[in-house]
């Protein structure tokens, strides 16, 4: 195992928020939690979500729901 490192493409994450095997399966579903709870805007993997979710809320809700709904073969 190798020590965690500054990553020069994202500079905001602290060395102390890195991966690291030895997390707890508790840990990780908090860190998933926060995620969904408080997702960081300023840094999305899927871009055009982020945008609908800053500038309309409710349609990205709307959507969310059907595609939530879509993946469970209900729709």
């Amino acid at each position: 195992m190798h020590p965690p490192v500054e990553d020069p493409l994202n500079p905001q994450e602290k060395l102390s928020e890195k991966w690291n095997p030895v997390l707890t399966i508790e840990a990780v579903l908090m860190s998933v939690t926060s995620m969904l709870v408080d997702p960081n805007l300023e840094s999305p993997a899927n871009v055009d979500a982020a945008k609908l979710f800053k500038e309309n809320r409710k349609e990205f809700d709307r959507k969310l729901r059907y595609l939530a709904r879509k993946s469970i073969g209900d729709v």
